[in-house]
């Protein structure tokens, strides 16, 4: 890996365990020697998280911290904070507008609270809805990784019966995306699985017309294109495949349709990509936990994982530069 790589980190809600997970990962020597990180957060929230975990920032090498002075005080630990979630947001526009600049490779983001957000009076749905916004793109993807499995999801953060409203050129258009994914990652087979949306990918239209009315065609046409995509398979099924090496990513249809089997299989290790940006943006994929912020018993190898895959993904992106 490069060490002249630079990424920036956002904190997280500050009320949240973010701030303890960024910390306890940039205390990890080998991790923190991959590049240089920019951390993104109010100093008003540092002198709790360095009491809490022992760990001063300012001793660490390879590492930069810039303060937006979005908190004037402490935040409420554990606590919904209309100001904690105003801050956090404030920290991803920051991270995104570096990586906008070309002052970082690549950005990682800890959990913020959404209805904190809201609170603010920002309409938020997500990171990625968010930071697609701030780059001036309106389509975007998110992709779920672990060792073991790699999810892309046709929809996110939407209500189940919008996502209903499946589309063939939105499904094609995930399935070119994740095929440039695959290459991009450097994998020699590049075989996609594709989800069905209905009980047993519809039973021949005995429950329901859009697997083979709607996916099937865009699977159809993407093969044409040179993709080595299959399906729709029932989505009961299709991940075990996956799982036993049969493929190298699964097309979700909608959130919970790829969200359950990947933290059911690897919770601590899966990492968020967000993809059809013209940067680059890794996450973890778990929440504030208010329930135990203060208490510094947060793990952060989920918080290690999104770095590690930050590293990478810069690292190809520069080299195919």
């Amino acid at each position: 890996m490069n060490s002249s790589l630079r990424i920036a980190i956002s904190i997280g809600d500050p009320a949240g365990i973010g701030p303890e997970v960024v910390v306890k990962a940039l205390a990890d020597d080998a991790l923190r020697t991959l590049a240089h990180w920019i951390v993104i957060g109010d100093f008003a929230a540092w002198a709790l998280i360095e009491a809490q975990t022992g760990r001063q920032l300012g001793q660490f090498t390879n590492v930069t911290v810039q303060s937006p002075g979005s908190l004037t005080s402490a935040p409420p630990i554990g606590q919904l904070n209309v100001d904690c979630g105003r801050a956090a947001l404030a920290y991803v526009r920051r991270a995104a507008e570096l990586c906008l600049r070309g002052d970082a490779d690549a950005m990682v983001t800890a959990p913020l609270n959404k209805e904190a957000v809201t609170l603010s009076g920002v309409a938020f749905t997500g990171h990625t809805e968010f930071i697609a916004e701030l780059c001036g793109v309106n389509e975007s993807w998110m992709l779920l990784i672990n060792e073991r499995l790699r999810v892309l999801h046709v929809t996110t953060h939407c209500s189940l019966r919008q996502a209903c409203d499946l589309s063939t050129m939105r499904v094609l258009e995930t399935l070119r995306i994740g095929h440039k994914t695959l290459h991009q990652l450097g994998l020699s087979r590049q075989r996609i699985a594709v989800c069905g949306l209905n009980p047993h990918a519809g039973e021949h239209g005995l429950f329901g017309s859009e697997d083979a009315r709607v996916i099937a065609p865009a699977v159809a046409t993407a093969r044409a294109e040179g993709i080595d995509a299959h399906g729709p398979f029932p989505a009961d099924t299709i991940f075990l495949q996956a799982l036993r090496g049969e493929f190298e990513l699964v097309l979700a249809m909608y959130h919970d349709q790829g969200h359950i089997p990947m933290k059911l299989l690897d919770f601590d290790n899966t990492v968020n990509v967000s993809l059809g940006l013209p940067i680059v943006r890794t996450s973890v994929d778990h929440g504030t936990a208010f329930d135990i912020a203060g208490k510094n018993i947060a793990n952060a190898g989920n918080m290690k994982a999104a770095m590690r895959l930050a590293v990478t993904l810069a690292q190809n992106r520069r080299r195919h530069e």
